[in-house]
């Protein structure tokens, strides 16, 4: 059986405890790390490989809160992005989990529901996925979102000129905050499977 690698980054003792009991309770996971401040955890993210990445969204020690630590381990490494979070709007978590490009999100509250979260991330697209990635795309033009499945190497037909796929191009990679195509493939590959994930983010 293959193992999912996990990695956790929470600043609470006592949630660090629990989370570390109640993997270790799981034969199909192991851990691979616990860290408290987001610039370490990046290193060892890119460096370690983990499947998932277990993020606390108040994440507060260090000069790395938790979305943007979230949002570059997203980015720099092959690790999908789980949030944990005390908070209870789904609209901030919502808004959270597009700007770090989770996978998908675990309320602290419900905690009974982390491994299940965890398993069902590492094996695939869970409808938290989608929604997360239904949400970034609704930042798109119906235009731009053709483009963008181009730029994913889906089967779309562009009418435009060249030029102007090029500027919506661009306007895609700004509105969704990235930089590149290539760094565009790497983020949805967490959504869509199919896409062939280039060799670097």
């Amino acid at each position: 059986m293959e193992l999912t690698r996990i990695m956790v980054v929470e600043d609470d003792p006592d949630f660090q405890y629990l989370i570390q009991q109640t993997l270790a309770a799981q034969k199909e996971l192991t851990l691979t790390g616990i860290f408290s401040e987001g610039e370490p955890a990046l290193r060892a993210a890119v460096r370690e490989r983990p499947d998932v990445v277990l993020m606390d969204l108040a994440l507060t020690e260090g000069p790395m809160a938790g979305v943007p630590a979230a949002r570059r381990i997203r980015l720099e490494s092959q690790a999908k992005v789980i949030l944990l979070t005390s908070y209870d709007a789904p609209a901030t978590v919502i808004q959270a989990s597009m700007e770090a490009f989770a996978s998908a999100y675990v309320m602290k509250s419900q905690f009974s529901l982390l491994v299940p979260t965890i398993l069902e991330t590492a094996r695939g697209v869970t409808p938290q996925s989608h929604l997360i990635c239904s949400a970034l795309l609704q930042r798109l033009t119906s235009a731009e979102l053709a483009v963008f499945q181009h730029m994913l190497g889906m089967p779309v037909a562009l009418h435009s000129s060249s030029k102007t796929i090029a500027n919506q191009q661009t306007s895609v990679l700004r509105k969704l905050g990235l930089v590149s195509k290539q760094q565009l493939r790497h983020v949805f590959a967490a959504y869509f499977p199919e896409i062939t994930e280039p060799s670097k983010p």
